[in-house]
């Protein structure tokens, strides 16, 4: 056997200024050290789950057994794969790309965070250029979700300045409050495949494990 035997460590994902892969253990070190540091300012929602307001060591425990077991758990009909963003090197953030069903719905979910010392410098628009070029051109998708939560501007900037349109809300409880989750949607043909330039290296040894072609019994098996 070539390469890899988990070939996804294999894949990489650039644009002008970044590079997307899988994290090893060193990343996600970092990675919880530029989380801890700071995403969003404490009074602003920022996620779904507020995983980013533990108190250590908590924080840093439920981090890494969040990103263990996310590759642990790795399923052709479901996957989610989180990949380190690096700059010059150095992780500073998360892009994610989530697929159930990708064979047959061909959509994706995405989400992300960037360390907030490196957020308004367009590294957040490279990273989704990133993945959505990894979606289209790399995986096939005909469509790509997401969201935000109200107030999150940044966000929101992003998801325009690459083709996503609004096609509804909804409400969602955060620590007691309510909160306006704005979804949103671009497709393969809306997609401003032009913003950003995007390479793609090493992709093709894991399309079986997207649920993209065939996968035989010797390449996956449930003990």
């Amino acid at each position: 056997m070539s390469g890899h035997p988990w070939p996804l460590f294999d894949l990489r994902v650039r644009t002008p200024r970044l590079e997307l892969r899988l994290p090893t253990d060193d990343d996600l070190l970092e990675l919880v050290r530029v989380a801890r540091a700071g995403i969003v300012d404490a009074e602003r929602a920022a996620f779904l789950v507020p995983w980013h307001k533990l108190p250590s060591p908590a924080f840093e425990r439920q981090f890494l057994l969040h990103w263990w077991a996310t590759r642990g758990s790795w399923n052709p009909s479901k996957w989610a794969l989180g990949l380190a963003i690096l700059q010059e090197g150095r992780a500073v953030g998360i892009q994610e790309l989530i697929g159930t069903d990708f064979a047959i719905r061909r959509t994706i979910l995405s989400g992300s965070w960037l360390g907030r010392e490196f957020q308004g410098q367009g590294l957040g628009t490279e990273a989704r250029a990133a993945i959505l070029a990894l979606a289209f051109d790399g995986l096939g998708a005909e469509m790509a979700e997401s969201g935000y939560l109200e107030g999150n501007v940044a966000s929101a900037r992003v998801s325009e300045k690459l083709g996503y349109r609004e096609i509804g809300d909804t409400f969602v409880a955060i620590e007691g409050k309510r909160v306006r989750e704005v979804k949103l949607r671009v497709t393969r043909d809306t997609w401003r495949r032009d913003l950003v330039p995007v390479t793609i290296e090493g992709l093709e040894p894991s399309l079986p494990l997207f649920g993209i072609g065939h996968l035989g019994p010797d390449d996956w098996a449930t003990p």
